[in-house]
């Protein structure tokens, strides 16, 4: 009746493994009995279970990012743990074989799938709306339910800890070693169906995205006056519909294979192990560019915000982020120079690697012409931008380094692949989220964040990047494969126990982010941001109250200009009011996103553990759940013109006892006001 469940699942012989399992029910229950004993259940339930509201499901990706990047920065530094006691004189370490591995899979999969993917979801849901003057995505529930899906995507790798055991086979989850015969355990289906999950998720995310993005801007915002922001998330949603559906295909091979016998990816009965490889780069590849290029959208905002000028080379911006998505359908092979293709094969994949990093350059240079010249003000955010553009450059020349068959053969599999990777995503993605979470946190939640605390996290992950990859790169060159639990040569002890160094250092520089979060809070009323604009902001998100109210805009705003709020300032219309308002339709939450989640989450144990009968209950309850919202009238509501008007007039004078309207008046040109500088005193090359 359990299928393969017992009560073997719940024996841990690791200490560490109780340790953690403790750690997280008593966290969970203390979490619990804390909501329980505020009596904000009903609260919980209404304002954030239930809401369809994008900015709130903005704020919770990007809360379920930040848990998992704790839990995955733990499996790394336990790993770097393991190989720099080694070095130190340890002859086996303190982790056996399997829990490395383990830990090593853990950690790729959760940073990719749970981490930076919740994360950049949530930046969008957070200003996308916003940027284009919409009062929210095009199908609002088909967002609550990916984020629904997500969070219980998430719980299954959570669950892997307490019940059964993680997989071990690699984030890539190759055959043969993720077969029946060479992983056994529940691990690589655990893995299995919570990417199978989060791929759905994400897949419904694209389209959502891409719908909105397309069908729900503001009169006059054509498609080269939207901000880069939106041009990157455009192209970053497209690749989502176009890949991860190659995702979701290999991983139901993979299962079929696994649970009912089948011979997809077997070496046996025409199974083909190389079909697996290719169907997994052809959605592993482009899934980079979904990670890098909204953290490029970020950077181009940051950088006209803090250099107080138009961004440098717009169209070309847009025209190489057009480029990029394309190219990266292109380059999959790479992945795998050496499993027996013909050097003319290699030898094609790796001029096109060679070619996509042309319009990486491209903006590189536009960042910099922006930079050239402008009033810049070294807020963190430009902080992470320069942190950014000298790291990822290195990493993108290793990058074309590694696209030559020949020096690939040397490298492939080795920590230099590993440096190379971290160089590429630490800094493309990682900086870029950072960078956006302090740009776009007083728009969330009314108030800024801690500066210096802010520079301390900074400073940590930077530096600690560098101690903890640079001598990655020496230990591939000199040889070392990546994933070894142990080793024998004595002369990559040294670097190993550097590299350690160097993520206790990042270790530093994430509870400094956390530690800027709770002075924040704790802070917040002496930081509170009154007028929406803490920044000088050009697009449209900074013309709303921070928070924005649950509509957006009263009145949606007409653009004519691609820095729509600043021509807005020049033309003194920033916070014109309307003759009178109307009822805004908007639509009712719903708590079917959590029930379809719920179902999916027991349906994905069910399969993990062979429990057929349970797999079977929850995909009717999906259906049924499905059936029952497809039948029910849900028209939405309306939110009254009376009531519109007395929280638009409780702004104004807000605004108005903030002095903002006197000081935006010297604004005459595409400067900005924060210096308070009159335009008409600075020379046109600084505009």
């Amino acid at each position: 009746m359990l299928g393969k469940l017992s009560l073997d699942a719940f024996m841990h012989d690791s200490l560490i493994i109780v340790f953690a399992n403790v750690i997280m029910i008593g966290t969970g229950l203390a979490i619990a009995a804390a909501i329980t004993y505020y009596g904000k259940w009903g609260y919980l339930y209404r304002e954030w279970l239930t809401t369809v509201d994008h900015k709130k499901i903005g704020i919770m990706y990007i809360i379920f990012a930040l848990i998992f990047l704790l839990r995955a920065f733990i499996d790394a530094a336990m790993v770097r743990a393991q190989q720099a006691a080694i070095g130190a004189g340890a002859e086996e370490g303190y982790l056996h074989a399997s829990h490395f591995a383990e830990l090593f899979t853990g950690h790729g999969t959760m940073m990719i799938f749970f981490m930076a993917m919740p994360f950049l979801i949530g930046l969008m849901n957070i200003a996308i709306p916003t940027q284009i003057g919409a009062r929210d995505v095009s199908f609002p529930f088909l967002n609550s339910l990916s984020f629904w899906l997500t969070a219980a995507a998430g719980a299954l790798v959570m669950v892997s800890l307490l019940v059964g055991q993680f997989s071990t086979a690699g984030w890539t989850g190759y055959p043969p070693y993720s077969a029946l015969p060479y992983s056994p355990s529940a691990g690589v289906d655990y893995w299995i169906w919570a990417l199978q999950i989060s791929g759905i998720s994400t897949t419904l995310t694209g389209v959502n995205f891409l719908v909105t993005i397309l069908k729900k801007r503001a009169p006059g915002m054509t498609l080269m006056r939207m901000p880069m922001f939106v041009w990157t998330a455009l192209c970053t949603n497209i690749l989502m519909v176009l890949s991860f559906p190659a995702l979701t295909v290999v991983l139901a091979l993979l299962a079929l294979d696994r649970s009912f016998g089948f011979h997809f990816f077997t070496g046996d009965m025409g199974g083909d192990q190389m079909m697996y490889i290719n169907m997994f780069w052809i959605w592993g590849h482009p899934e980079v560019y979904i990670l890098v290029l909204p953290a490029f959208g970020v950077f181009s905002e940051i950088t006209a915000t803090y250099c107080n000028k138009r961004l440098f080379g717009y169209t070309s911006m847009v025209w190489a982020t057009m480029a990029i998505a394309f190219l990266s359908f292109t380059v999959w092979v790479h992945h795998f120079f050496t499993m027996g293709q013909d050097s003319t094969r290699n030898a094609a994949f790796g001029i096109a690697t060679m070619i996509i990093a042309i319009p990486t350059g491209v903006k590189i240079y536009d960042w910099m012409w922006t930079m050239f010249r402008g009033r810049i003000e070294f807020k963190l955010p430009m902080l992470w931008l320069l942190g950014f553009l000298i790291t990822f450059t290195m990493g993108g020349m290793s990058g074309v380094l590694l696209a030559i068959p020949g020096a690939d053969f040397k490298m492939h599999n080795s920590l230099f692949l590993v440096a190379h990777f971290h160089n590429v995503l630490v800094p493309g993605t990682m900086f870029g989220l950072l960078a956006g979470f302090y740009y776009w946190f007083p728009k969330s939640f009314g108030f800024t964040l801690n500066e210096k605390w802010g520079r301390h996290s900074f400073w940590g992950w930077l530096i600690g990047f560098y101690v903890a990859f640079v001598p990655l790169y020496m230990l591939g060159i000199m040889g070392m494969p990546r994933r070894m639990v142990t080793y024998d040569n004595p002369s990559w002890g040294i670097w190993l126990i550097i590299a350690a160094i160097g993520a206790l250092i990042v270790a530093y520089g994430i509870f400094a982010m956390f530690m800027q979060i709770y002075v924040s809070v704790r802070d917040r009323e002496q930081n509170r941001d009154v007028t929406g604009d803490p920044w000088g902001g050009r697009t449209l998100e900074w013309s709303t109250s921070s928070p924005p109210p649950e509509y957006n805009f009263a009145i949606i705003p007409t653009v004519t200009d691609r820095d729509p709020f600043l021509d807005m300032k020049i033309r003194g219309t920033a916070y014109a009011r309307p003759e009178k308002y109307e009822d805004i339709h908007m639509p009712n939450s719903t708590p079917d996103g959590v029930i379809i989640a719920g179902f999916a989450f027991i349906f994905g144990f069910g399969f993990v553990w062979s429990i057929w009968w349970l797999a079977a209950l929850a995909a009717l309850g999906i259906i049924a759940t499905v059936i029952v919202r497809g039948c029910r009238d849900d028209h939405g509501f309306h939110i009254p013109a009376e009531e519109v008007k007395r929280i638009e007039d409780a702004r104004y004078d807000q605004l108005k006892a903030s002095g903002v309207f006197e000081r935006i008046k010297h604004i005459k040109d595409f400067g900005d006001d924060r210096t308070g500088v009159p335009v008409d005193k600075m020379s046109n090359a600084n505009l």
